[in-house]
């Protein structure tokens, strides 16, 4: 199984937004961002697409999924402050083929001990001892 690890596009100033975190969108650059996953990810499968349930995570899959006819499916253990073992509990459910999964920056460091700038995707393999790293993809570029 593959395995696209996408940290969600660039949402703007935390501390600036007014009103509840899980509702905040992304921002012009995000939006852009999340555009050029399209093209970022056309060589790979994509079959689901998995996301926090956290609007600028959802936002982040919306273009890919209007591309490649698919839906964005919620899934409560891409949240933020979820733990590896949730994300592997989750990853470990699906079957074979490929799956993108946009989530939070501190998800990524629990599942790769690691960050990744904002719009990111890190393509991990499924494996029986867990993910392994196969390649890194820069976030697309927003303008």
């Amino acid at each position: 199984m593959i395995v696209l690890l996408v940290r969600h596009a660039r949402a703007g100033d935390r501390e600036a937004w007014e009103g509840d975190d899980r509702l905040r969108p992304l921002d012009e650059k995000g939006r852009k961002q999340a555009e050029g996953l399209v093209a970022l990810l056309a060589d790979y499968p994509v079959e689901r697409l998995l996301s926090s349930p956290f609007v600028r995570c959802t936002q982040t899959l919306e273009p890919l999924a209007a591309a490649r006819g698919l839906e964005v499916e919620e899934a409560p253990e891409l949240a933020e402050g979820s733990t590896s073992e949730d994300v592997m509990r989750l990853v470990r459910s699906l079957h074979d083929g490929c799956v993108a999964l946009s989530t939070h920056g501190d998800v990524v460091e629990e599942v790769l001990a690691d960050g990744l700038k904002k719009g990111a995707t890190e393509v991990l393999v499924l494996e029986e001892e867990g993910l392994r790293r196969v390649e890194h993809l820069d976030p697309p570029r927003s303008a």
